[in-house]
């Protein structure tokens, strides 16, 4: 059943969640959105990955560098300020080139994310 009560969120009261040495994140969650701010430092990887979830990213400090596509046709650097769209199952992967604060929003929301089984941040290349 669909939550119907408005809920108020703090970031600084979320729980971070250590994903590697290098990145963590704090999640939000909605019926059919999430929210997370990702903290990546300097040279932190996010392995290739697809999701069947719609992304937006916005970076509010640092940058990504993203490539896009299964075999990388496309590359983007996306810098403070800046918002990333990433279309359902399309193959990413990122490098911070600083220390970095983005926010992602997914819709649905990561259940890998919720549930643990995002293994992909681990398969370092």
């Amino acid at each position: 059943m669909a939550n119907t009560k408005a809920r108020h969120f703090v970031w600084s009261d979320v729980k971070e969640e250590r994903v590697t040495d290098t990145i963590s994140r704090k999640l939000i969650t909605g019926d059919q959105m999430m929210i997370a701010q990702v903290f990546l430092k300097k040279d932190a990887v996010v392995p290739q990955h697809s999701h069947h979830n719609e992304q937006i990213t916005y970076i509010i400090s640092g940058a990504l560098h993203f490539w896009i596509g299964a075999n990388r046709e496309h590359e983007v650097v996306v810098r403070a300020g800046e918002v990333l769209h990433l279309p359902s199952n399309l193959p990413h992967e990122a490098k911070a080139l600083e220390d970095t604060l983005d926010v992602d929003i997914f819709n649905p929301p990561r259940q890998d994310w919720l549930d643990g089984t995002d293994s992909y941040f681990h398969n370092t290349k």
